[in-house]
C-alpha cells in the first residue's frame, strides 16, 4: 500500500539535523549488539529509552525540524544484522514532512553494496548513505570500496563518513574492538579528490585530527562537515574560526540523537561566537543544499 507522502515544509521549520541515530525498529531489533549500544549510552551519559522511528519523527515535529535518519550496518564485522533500510525508507515515507531517510551498506558486501545502494535511491527514496569506518573496520580510501563510491556519485546524493573519536566502544575492554585509525579523516582526502561530484560530509568534530578535518574541508569544495556528537561548549576554537569564515557555508547542524539530543546541542550552540548571518547557513541552509533540497 502506497504511503501519502507530505513535502517537506522548509520554509516552516527552523533547522535540519543531519546526524540522527534509528537505533531500534518497530520489532525492538537494535542496530548495535548489547554490550556496544550500552557502551555507547554509557559514555554519551545519555538517559531514558530508545525511541523508534515514529517517536521521532514525533520529536522532532514538535521542534519544528528536519532531521536525517539512518543506521549503521556493521554485519561483516559485529555479526549482528542490521536494521532494515527498507523499513527506515517506509517511516520515513510515511514522515515525510520531518524526516529525510539515509541508507547504510556495509562496504564489505562489495558488488551487493553497490546494487543495493541503486535500489534505495532509485526506488525507495534514499537521499544518502551513512559509513562509519570505526564500526565497520575499513580505511575509506581502500579502492575495494570505490566502485560504491563511483555508484553513490552516479546517484547524486551525499555520504556522511564517520570521523575522529567513537563513542561505540569507548570505555569498553579492548574498545569492543574499534579502531580509531579508520576514522582519521585525512583518508577522505583521497576520497574528495578522486570523486569530485560525490558530496563528502564529514561527522562530528574530528577529535584528535580536527586541524586534518579543516584541511580536508578548505581544501575540497566537496566536502562538508557536521557538528553532531559533541555539546558545542567542547568545540575547539580553530572549529569555531573556520565556521565563522571559510568553511561557513560547508559547516552544518548534527546533534547525534538519541545520544545528544537537539535541546542540549542548541542551547550550547546559542551561546557560541557565531555571526549572525552565519548561524541559519549552519542550522539549516548549508544542509538544505548538500541535500539538495529546494
Amino acid at each position: 500500500m502506497s504511503v501519502e507522502q507530505k513535502a517537506l515544509d522548509l520554509d516552516g521549520i527552523s533547522a535540519i539535523d543531519v546526524h540522527v541515530h534509528i537505533d531500534v525498529d518497530d520489532h525492538g531489533h537494535a542496530s548495535l549488539p548489547d554490550a556496544l549500544m550500552a557502551g555507547a549510552h554509557a559514555h554519551f551519559q545519555s538517559s531514558g529509552g530508545i525511541p523508534k522511528l515514529t517517536e521521532i519523527a514525533e520529536y522532532y515535529r514538535e521542534r519544528s525540524m528536519a532531521a536525517v535518519v539512518f543506521t549503521v550496518d556493521s554485519e561483516s564485522v559485529t555479526g549482528h544484522r542490521a536494521i532494515s533500510n527498507d523499513e527506515i525508507a517506509d517511516g520515513a515515507a510515511a514522515n515525510s514532512d520531518v524526516l529525510i531517510p539515509f541508507g547504510s551498506i556495509d562496504p564489505a558486501k562489495g558488488d551487493v553494496a553497490v546494487t543495493e545502494a541503486r535500489r534505495l535511491v532509485t526506488e525507495r527514496g534514499i537521499r544518502g548513505f551513512k559509513l562509519h569506518p570505526n564500526l565497520q573496520a575499513f580505511f575509506p580510501n581502500d579502492r575495494s570500496v570505490y566502485p560504491f563510491y563511483e555508484e553513490i556519485q552516479a546517484l547524486q546524493v551525499p555520504i556522511i563518513f564517520h570521523t575522529g573519536q567513537s563513542g561505540i566502544g569507548s570505555g569498553m575492554r579492548g574498545a569492543g574492538g574499534l579502531r580509531l585509525k579508520y576514522s582519521n579523516p585525512i583518508h577522505l582526502d583521497d576520497v574528495a579528490v578522486d570523486f569530485p561530484d560525490l558530496r563528502i560530509i564529514m561527522a562530528h568534530p574530528s577529535f584528535p585530527w580536527q586541524d586534518e578535518a579543516l584541511a580536508v574541508a578548505t581544501k575540497n569544495p566537496n566536502v562538508y562537515i557536521d557538528l553532531s556528537g559533541w555539546s558545542p561548549k567542547y568545540f575547539p576554537p580553530n572549529l569555531v574560526q573556520y565556521a565563522n569564515s571559510l568553511l561557513k557555508e560547508r559547516v552544518l547542524f548534527g546533534s547525534d540523537y538519541p545520544l545528544l539530543t537537539p535541546d542540549r546541542w542548541i542551547a550550547d550552540f546559542d551561546k557560541l561566537e557565531i555571526k549572525s548571518d552565519v548561524r541559519p547557513m549552519i542550522m539549516k541552509q548549508n544542509a538544505m543544499r548538500v541535500l539538495g533540497l529546494g
